[in-house]
Order: structure tokens, then sequence, then C-alpha cells
């Protein structure tokens, strides 16, 4: 039956912003759900953040140590260093208030949540995300800006828009390596919930190496911090293309300039990759 003259069908291409509109909206109702859920017992939500403050304030505390006894590391001198500090510290706290959730897809698989996941409208990855609000990240992320800030202070040269720009996009690149790397670790999980272990020691691996310059270690292991597990790129290559370490990196001075891009291609293969193995996931019970 023909339609009726002066109506039109709305082409896909003018649908899709207002499917996206849409499901930023559905995750900022879900995450205000719930923050509120977790302010019903305010002791605890206080606790929480007071926990993370405490946690990173400990990383702070021991950089502060290390400098004052050691004022330069590896050609980097303690405001070059402090500048990796804040940086892999701001980038660590964005992660774990926007993807943070992922580092326990091992639980959600083994208490049978992801089931119930497949079985709703919305994108599993985005559901995981959205089931509960990340308090601790708060207290990450005051530490993290307040550290971030000081040694953004504390710089030698003059910041200029290019050089604010490049220090934005690096913190944007680290949070998601950072995000790449527990995502792709996520993927085994769907087969061995047990995968869990493996995000707490790589976790521990990037708390213990990723705020100081890598030079400092035997080239083989910086080699296998920038190549296999890919913690250079969160912070010290864009802090070392910053501090005009360029040339003494570890790698050539255009991959340490694309090290926000790269991060940004990491997520998107990490991504693809989750896809991928959702698809051949069977169940807690295979």
């Amino acid at each position: 039956m023909p339609l009726a003259t002066g109506s039109a069908v709305e082409p896909p291409s003018a649908r899709r912003p207002r499917r996206w509109a849409r499901a930023w909206y559905v995750a900022w109702r879900i995450t205000r759900l719930n923050l509120r859920a977790q302010l019903e017992y305010r002791g605890e939500f206080l606790m929480t953040i007071g926990f993370g403050i405490a946690w990173q304030s400990s990383v702070i505390v021991f950089a502060a140590v290390l400098l004052q006894r050691f004022p330069g590391m590896g050609g980097w001198s303690s405001g070059d260093v402090l500048l990796i500090v804040g940086m892999r510290m701001l980038s660590h706290a964005l992660y774990v208030l926007v993807f943070g959730r992922i580092h326990s897809l091992s639980f959600l698989v083994q208490e049978g949540v992801l089931d119930a996941c497949l079985l709703r409208p919305m994108p599993v990855y985005r559901q995981i995300q959205l089931s509960a609000f990340p308090a601790h990240g708060l207290g990450d992320l005051a530490v993290g800006a307040t550290m971030f800030a000081f040694a953004v202070q504390q710089a030698a040269e003059p910041w200029t828009a290019g050089r604010v720009a490049f220090l934005a996009a690096g913190v944007v690149g680290g949070m998601l390596v950072e995000s790449a790397v527990f995502t792709a670790i996520s993927c085994a999980a769907l087969r061995f919930p047990s995968t869990f272990y493996w995000s707490t020691w790589v976790d521990e691996l990037m708390a213990t190496f990723g705020s100081y310059p890598l030079s400092i270690l035997p080239r083989a292991v910086s080699g296998v911090f920038t190549f296999v597990l890919p913690l250079a790129f969160i912070a010290y290559l864009p802090a070392g293309v910053l501090t005009g370490h360029g040339t003494a990196l570890g790698v050539p001075l255009w991959l340490a300039a694309a090290s926000p891009a790269a991060g940004l291609a990491a997520f998107v293969a990490a991504r693809l990759l989750w896809n991928r193995s959702l698809r051949f996931y069977t169940g807690v019970n295979g």
C-alpha cells in the first residue's frame, strides 16, 4: 500500500544520533540510581572513598621518599618523574571511574550474572560498566587530580596550547591503554573464571613500575613493558615527549608522539576481541 502524500521514512543516519543520545541518557540514569543506592549507607560510602584516597596517597609518599633520596632517576629530574606519576595516577583514576568494573568480570561469570546480561537489550560490556558505582574511584580521582596539578606546576617548560592538548590526549590515551589491557584479560575470563588473579597481578605490576622512568630498568624488562604489557604508553612515553626525553625512550620518537593514538587503537582492538570472545561464551556451566 503506498505511503500517504507528505509522509517519509526517517533515514538510519537521522535515527543514529537519537539512539546514541538515548543510550547515554539511560547510562546516566542508571549511574544516578547506583550512586543513590550507595548513599543510603553514608558511612560505608565515605569509608570506600577514604580507602581510595589512602591507597593512592601511599604511592605519592613512596615516590616522594624515593625522589628525596635519588633526585635524578635515569637522567630524569624530579619534576619530570613527578609528571609521570601525575599522568599515570590521573589516567588510572579515570579508568577506575569509567571502565573499572571489567576488573570484576570473573566474579560475574562465576555467579552467573553475565548470563542474565545476555538477555537484556543493552550491550553486555556497557551493562558490566553500569553494574555498580565505583565510589573508591572518587578517592582515586581526588588524589590523582591533585598530584597531576602539582606535577604540571613543577614543569620547567611553559605550557603552550599544543603541549596542553598533547598532555590531555596523553592522559586519555593512558586511560584507554589500561582499559584495553584489562578488557583483553576479561576475554579470557569468559572461559577461565579464575583469571581474576591475572588481573590482580597485572594491576600490581602497573602500580609498581608505572610511575617511574622505564629507562632505569634493564633493556629487556623495559621492552616487555613497552611491547608485551604496554605500560610505557600510559604515562612514560607521553611524559617523555613533553619533557624532552623523546630520543632516549627506547622507541622511535614518532611512536612515542603517537602514544595517545596508540591507546585508542589498543582499546578498539580490545573491544573487537571482546565482541568476538563473547560470541563463544557458553555460560557458567559450559
